[in-house]
């Protein structure tokens, strides 16, 4: 089977030849090294600032891309999946005065999450309403539908569709703790801020699943809405301010016909279900460490939906030896299996987790020692 062949049969139920394999989304300094490995050419210029940013410490992406690199390390570690959205691309972003799509701190350089945005200090939605709020309009596919074409040649599913990460944006544009705290004193500028937002990713959803078509095969968002023990805010909150936006984004996608995959780093046990009833088909990265997210407290949930991630990124492929490594997947594809794609349970693979280790986690993944 093509990798392709295979995620569509695992999320429509049907017998696979093994489970899927997706490595995720290394950073930068990861990848550099990575194709170093599998000698596949970098550019120098990349590779020293990949390594300067791993100086300073910082777990990031020099232009917050998938790129060529990536499709080329498709082939090198026989992924199933690629990942590729617009919203990740900074040429995909055209507007004709320079502004970014969310100015969520007025034009000033952020520091920390908690940092006050620029709608920190509203009292009003109609302050909302008057806000300069993107146009969809000034959205340019033509290089996200220029590396998708680049990948057809490896056979794999495509990942896509806007990030549509409108938790985190709102996170922005408050401010994270004036965001949780506006909840409370002020929800009704949270819900104007929220529909305004989804208003712009509706939009652009649109125009993605129009214009990419078919080439587009899952659409993949994602919110944060967990913390290493709990929700980030409280299921009250989260079932008026986030699930909502949850339903309304996943049934634009089906109504194109596209299978959906969330995700949710942190622990989100509580929710799962809520997400299921809202038609998640893919739920991604599982946590490992997280609580209740370990793979024998998730495999209640394995007849529901497909699981993408679970192989632990905080301790286990960082520091854990290639055997070890083997080991842990087979635990987890036995309890999770067999609608699993094996995949870090953080996509942002950092250069700590060794090219051996990653190689370990592929070669376990397959293995068909789950029955499909």
């Amino acid at each position: 089977m093509t990798g392709r062949e295979r995620i569509l049969a695992l999320l429509h139920n049907q017998p696979t030849d093994r489970v899927g394999f997706w490595i995720g989304h290394p950073s930068d300094e990861a990848k550099v090294d990575y194709c170093n490995r599998c000698q596949i050419p970098v550019d120098p210029e990349f590779a020293a600032k990949a390594a300067k940013m791993g100086q300073m410490e910082e777990a990031g992406f020099l232009a917050s891309q998938i790129d060529s690199l990536d499709v080329q390390l498709l082939g090198e570690f026989q992924s199933d999946l690629l990942w590729c959205s617009p919203e990740l691309d900074p040429q995909s972003w055209k507007h004709p005065e320079g502004k970014p799509m969310f100015d969520v701190s007025g034009g000033k350089p952020r520091h920390s999450l908690g940092e006050p945005g620029v709608f920190a200090d509203f009292e009003s939605a109609k302050q909302v309403e008057d806000f300069d709020w993107p146009d969809p309009k000034y959205l340019d596919f033509t290089t996200t539908i220029a590396l998708i074409n680049q990948a057809k040649k490896y056979e794999v599913a495509i990942l896509g569709g806007m990030w549509t990460c409108y938790f985190h944006t709102l996170c922005d544009f408050f401010g994270m703790e004036n965001y949780f705290m506006k909840m409370h004193t002020h929800p009704a500028v949270v819900e104007a801020a929220t529909e305004k937002l989804l208003d712009f990713y509706e939009q652009a959803n649109t125009r993605c699943f129009e214009e990419m078509g078919d080439k587009i095969d899952v659409f993949f968002f994602g919110n944060d809405i967990g913390s290493q023990e709990s929700l980030l805010i409280s299921p009250k909150s989260f079932d008026r301010f986030i699930l909502p936006g949850i339903k309304r984004v996943v049934a634009l996608a089906h109504k194109y016909g596209k299978k959906v995959a969330h995700h949710s780093c942190g622990a989100i046990s509580s929710v799962i279900p809520k997400m299921i009833d809202a038609g998640i088909d893919i739920l991604h990265p599982l946590q490992a460490k997280a609580k209740g997210m370990d793979a024998e407290s998730l495999s209640k949930f394995r007849n529901q939906l497909v699981f993408m991630g679970g192989i632990d990124t905080q301790h286990l492929l960082p520091f854990a030896s290639p055997d070890e490594v083997k080991k842990e997947v087979r635990r987890v594809k036995s309890l999770l299996g067999p609608r699993i794609i094996v995949s870090p349970s953080h996509e942002a693979l950092l250069k700590n987790v060794t090219y051996e280790n990653v190689i370990a986690m592929r070669d376990e993944a397959f293995a068909t020692s789950v029955s499909l």
